[in-house]
């Protein structure tokens, strides 16, 4: 038990010494770090009181470099305030000697009105002394004259017009025949040039009508059995299928309209292909071809329109255009024939200052009956004639397609051109397969007819065969007999001769009474002066 006190007794023994062995270095180590703080508060003083110096004298320096450049800029100022006010001082003299000489020039013009109002009474003095001695003038010369001042102005005015009118009269007359006399030279040019603008010539198409079969066998499948195949596809196409005697294998398609012919070899072309050959894909190659058909009028129509550059069309009369392409007349396609007119009358227009697009669309359109005329009753250029006008085409144009053969008066200078572009385009050497023993020979007979008939005095085949005129001995024929005379010709030539679209039969009675007033006066005073 006492080892245990003296161990505790010896244990805070310890401790206590600890302690205060530890509170003598703690206050050991308080006293150094108190010693470090004052020397690091006596180097940051003296840090600073080194800077504020250097601060100190920096901005003395900033302040003395300021005020050198402050006092340099008012020095400046004061400079220049120098020199306005001395420039100010300059032009208020100058103003002054400004004002002293407007002072100087309005006195001067003052002085000058003064001096215009003298001359304009003065004036007005002299103009009112010259009426009164015009009105005096006046007096005396109506007197001496015995005519007023109206009478006067009348004569003097009649006279002028009289005069002028003559000289109008000549000008006219003038240009009149200078016109006359140049215009076939002008025409010529016009014409030439033209043609040698116009696009190139294009030779004539040859239009296919038969078709050629591979060999026997797929002859057999499309003739079919007891030829119902065959029969079928004219039923539906409306054409005659005929094989060459010669050639087994080649198929001639016989008919004369043009869109029927086109749409059977289509048709009969695709089941060659398909080589299915069978009434239901007969009636299907059928329907297509004619689809086909009307889409490539459709298109046709739209860029031949485009190509000229007439503006919008009518769709439907779009397609009756694109028909044309299936046309021929004398070997000529009908759609070139119509492109190559419209470029023609178009280029004579512009040379003319007419209007050019109409010109272009009178010249598409003039053959325009030739697309339906197979199927209507009535010659192409009546069917033309209505085609216009049911789309409301330009009078020009109507009156282009109606008088392109000469069967109605022209009323507009196109009608000229575009007939003109007709007789060019069709009578280039090759453009018609038509030879020039049979043209000649048409005329010929025509002529003949005419003129075998009592009465007749003189017959001429014009218009490329179009019309026969003949002329009637007023004393053989009457009027009646005159009407008759005409019905026979265009009898005989319906009976005798074959001829394209229609011939005008005209006879023409004319009776003529001449006589001379003056002549026989003449006569008998040179008569009594040779016997005197």
């Amino acid at each position: 038990m006492i080892y245990v006190i003296f161990g505790l007794i010896a244990c805070i023994v310890g401790a206590i010494s600890g302690i205060q062995i530890e509170k003598k270095h703690h206050q050991a180590e308080i006293s150094q770090a108190k010693a470090a703080a004052q020397k690091i508060v006596e180097k940051a003083t003296i840090d600073a009181q080194d800077k504020a110096e250097k601060l100190i004298e920096n901005g003395k320096k900033q302040t003395l470099d300021y005020k050198d450049s402050i006092e340099e800029e008012l020095d400046s100022y004061q400079t220049d305030n120098i020199t306005r006010q001395s420039r100010i001082d300059q032009r208020q003299n100058g103003l002054t000697q400004t004002a002293e000489r407007l002072n100087q020039l309005h006195q001067k013009l003052a002085d000058k009105q003064n001096g215009l109002n003298d001359q304009k009474e003065l004036i007005k003095d002299l103009g009112s002394q010259a009426d009164e001695l015009s009105q005096a003038r006046s007096q005396t010369l109506q007197k001496r004259g015995a005519l007023t001042i109206d009478e006067a102005k009348r004569q003097v005015l009649a006279q002028l017009t009289n005069e002028l009118n003559r000289e109008k009269d000549v000008e006219l007359k003038y240009q009149a025949d200078e016109a006359q006399v140049s215009a076939p030279k002008l025409a010529k040019i016009l014409a030439i040039d033209a043609i040698q603008r116009a696009p190139l010539d294009i030779p004539r198409e040859h239009i296919e009508h038969s078709i050629q079969i591979s060999d026997v066998n797929t002859k057999q499948k499309l003739v079919g059995r007891d030829s119902q195949n065959s029969r079928y596809i004219e039923t539906l196409t409306g054409v005659d299928l005929v094989f060459d005697p010669e050639d087994p294998c080649l198929l001639h398609v016989v008919t004369q309209d043009p869109l029927r012919r086109e749409v059977a070899k289509t048709a009969i072309s695709n089941l060659l292909v398909t080589k299915q050959i069978n009434p239901q894909s007969i009636e299907h190659q059928v329907a297509v071809a004619q689809q086909d058909l009307s889409n490539e009028l459709r298109r046709t129509g739209e860029k031949v329109v485009g190509s000229l550059h007439i503006g919008w069309m009518h769709p439907d009369l779009l397609k009756i255009v694109g028909r044309l392409k299936y046309r021929t007349s004398y070997g000529q396609n009908v759609l070139n024939h119509s492109v190559e007119v419209a470029d023609i009358a178009g280029l004579m227009a512009a040379e003319l200052g007419l209007d050019v697009k109409i010109a272009k669309r009178a010249g598409l359109l003039h053959d325009i009956g030739k697309a339906i005329d197979r199927e209507v009753d009535g010659t192409h250029v009546e069917l033309g004639v209505k085609i216009a006008e049911t789309y409301d085409e330009d009078p020009q144009v109507v009156n282009s397609i109606a008088s392109h053969h000469g069967d109605v008066d022209v009323t507009t200078p196109i009608a000229h051109l575009v007939a003109a572009g007709d007789s060019i385009s069709g009578g280039r050497p090759g453009a018609r397969s038509e030879s020039v023993e049979e043209y000649v020979n048409r005329l010929k007979n025509l002529e003949r007819i005419a003129s075998e008939k009592h009465g007749v005095k003189e017959s001429y085949a014009i218009q490329a065969g179009r019309e026969i005129r003949m002329m009637v001995d007023p004393r053989k024929v009457n009027d009646h007999q005159n009407e008759e005379l005409a019905q026979q010709v265009k009898r005989q030539i319906e009976d005798e001769l074959t001829y394209p679209g229609k011939i005008k039969v005209t006879s023409i009675r004319d009776f003529k009474a001449t006589a001379y007033v003056g002549a026989e006066k003449k006569k008998r005073a040179k008569k009594a002066s040779r016997g005197a």
